[in-house]
């Protein structure tokens, strides 16, 4: 079969310009992208192709959402583009948000916590989400994540696994 036929014959045209529960149009490119690659797609098939190219002309812009960096980081990261990689991953430490021990991200113009005693706060469904995001993006590489990333994945991880409910879970299941 061809890759055209292996997608039911549906051809997908980079970039999206729709809108849902997204950011925007590169958001969502960057999420169908990553689950085309999950598949997994070669980046070679043309549509992973396109997909990758757009995000690489959006990934260069100043004005992109903490959000959606997370997820052209992680698109990135399973298409072996580490150069892209590592650049936006740089661009995100930059607005982590580093306390108590643990790293996390958050949105932007967003509400500072407000600490009240015998409550425990808990992220916004999304800010895990783009949180894993990041983890995801440091974890996944073509070699082995090097120590300096796998420590800093731990404080990431130490954030979400704090963001869990009592009976395990999260927010959401997003």
């Amino acid at each position: 079969k061809t890759e055209d036929e292996k997608l039911g014959g549906v051809s997908i045209y980079f970039c999206v310009s729709l809108q849902g529960g997204v950011d925007n149009e590169v958001s969502l490119t960057a999420y169908i992208t990553i689950a085309l690659l999950e598949i997994p797609l070669p980046v070679t098939h043309s549509v992973v192709r396109n997909a990758l190219f757009c995000l690489e002309t959006a990934a260069d812009e100043k004005e992109n959402h903490v959000y959606t960096k997370a997820l052209m980081a992680y698109a990135f990261a399973l298409a072996g583009k580490e150069e892209k990689r590592k650049a936006l991953l740089s661009s995100l430490e930059k607005e982590a948000v580093k306390k108590d021990g643990s790293v996390h991200w958050q949105r932007p113009g967003k509400e500072p916590e407000v600490d009240l005693p015998y409550y425990r706060y808990r992220a916004p469904s999304a800010e895990v989400e783009m949180t894993a995001y990041v983890l995801l993006a440091h974890l996944t590489t073509q070699s082995a994540p090097s120590q300096e990333e796998l420590s800093f994945a731990s404080l990431i991880a130490k954030w979400i696994s704090g963001q869990q409910n009592p009976n395990g879970g999260f927010s959401s299941t997003q």
